[in-house]
């Protein structure tokens, strides 16, 4: 059996869709034929103290140098070159979404982990990423062979449908950790708007998701609801468990997702799973994953582009059950967490035998 450290930052326990990526995967291994530990890095990265890299040096020197390396990107991104060519065992490359793209990067920051995320990569024997989106985007602007790349898309478990919409108040989702790249802002306005231009329809939101990655970004959230007095409808949850998530998504009608860009888009493929209507954004593999006929799909960043969508939604209740039955569809095609570990343990087997091989 190949065996492989799984080499993932912070507390792997953290409310975001990569780290429960990255839980899936380490549970699963196994079945698929890898000999997986966990390795657990400083949680300061992507902004590792000297210390930090330090002690991540030492914890990958203490390993077995034939051990497959498989890296979280979130550390592995923000490696120095240097640190990085003096590990001595092989390494496959993890991408939910390149660090220097995160949306609220400062441009120099944003330069600087570009030519660092660059130079790692092309340490890696292998990169896996997350859609066929991210790959593109790794060949296109980090210097990635596409033969380096494969894609392992997140697996989706089977959940009951929701039940439909049948009259009264539409209860509305949005998941996902309060980041700027999440564009929650854009969602206030617009939901702001169709208030103002649409009194009396009768609809609410909830937010789910971490509010504290970024403390800056909440306080501007709840002060944006305050200042288009949308307090009585917009609830902001913070992060919930597994099975409130799960409460909410089945008491849910509709699920938005501002994002100006995804690497993936887990909560995505969780409504479809349910049959529940989408409004999202084009930015990055959102794009792809949701079909047209499942959701209603707007420019990142559009206020008014998302206003209309909501606005076309909430006033025509044969457009939410048509998207709904479309959406339904499309969640039974998705891949599940066992299609992704086997898929993510060949390219671990792969390089653990020494052999290239081509990306999928």
């Amino acid at each position: 059996m190949t065996a492989c450290a799984f080499v993932i930052p912070g507390d792997i326990d953290q409310p975001t869709g990569g780290y429960a990526y990255d839980r899936r995967v380490l549970a699963l291994l196994a079945d698929a034929g890898i000999e997986a530990r966990h390795v657990a890095l400083p949680g300061s990265f992507p902004a590792p103290s000297a210390s930090d890299l330090e002690v991540t040096e030492r914890t990958l020197a203490a390993l077995p140098a034939d051990i497959v390396l498989l890296f979280d990107g979130l550390a592995y991104g923000a490696l120095p070159d240097d640190l990085i060519a003096r590990i001595r065992q092989p390494i496959v490359a993890l991408c939910h979404h390149p660090l220097a793209l995160e949306t609220g990067t400062p441009p120099e920051r944003a330069r600087e982990l570009q030519a660092r995320e660059t130079a790692a990569l092309a340490h890696a024997a292998q990169v896996v990423v997350t859609s066929p989106a991210t790959r593109e985007t790794l060949a296109a602007h980090f210097a990635v062979p596409a033969v380096k790349i494969t894609v392992a898309e997140p697996g989706t478990d089977p959940a009951p449908r929701a039940n439909p919409w049948r009259g009264g108040p539409i209860a509305m989702l949005a998941a996902g950790s309060v980041i700027p790249r999440k564009g929650y802002d854009v969602l206030v306005e617009a939901l702001g708007g169709l208030r103002r231009a649409s009194d009396g329809i009768d609809w609410h939101l909830r937010i789910a998701g971490s509010t504290t990655l970024s403390p800056q970004t909440t306080a501007a959230l709840q002060h944006r609801i305050a200042a288009t007095r949308l307090q009585d409808r917009v609830m902001v949850l913070g992060a919930v468990p597994r099975e409130e998530l799960d409460r909410l998504y089945e008491t849910s009608h509709l699920v938005l997702m501002p994002s100006l860009y995804e690497g993936y888009g887990m909560v995505l493929a969780e409504a479809m799973a349910r049959g529940l209507p989408i409004i999202c954004t084009t930015g990055g593999a959102a794009a792809d994953l949701v079909p047209e006929t499942a959701g209603l799909k707007v420019a990142p960043g559009d206020v008014a582009a998302f206003r209309y969508a909501l606005q076309r939604i909430i006033t025509q209740p044969e457009l939410l059950a048509t998207l709904a039955d479309a959406s339904y569809a499309a969640g039974q095609r998705l891949p599940q967490w066992q299609d992704t570990a086997r898929i993510i343990a060949g390219v671990v087997k792969q390089v653990g035998s020494g052999s290239s091989g081509s990306g999928a």
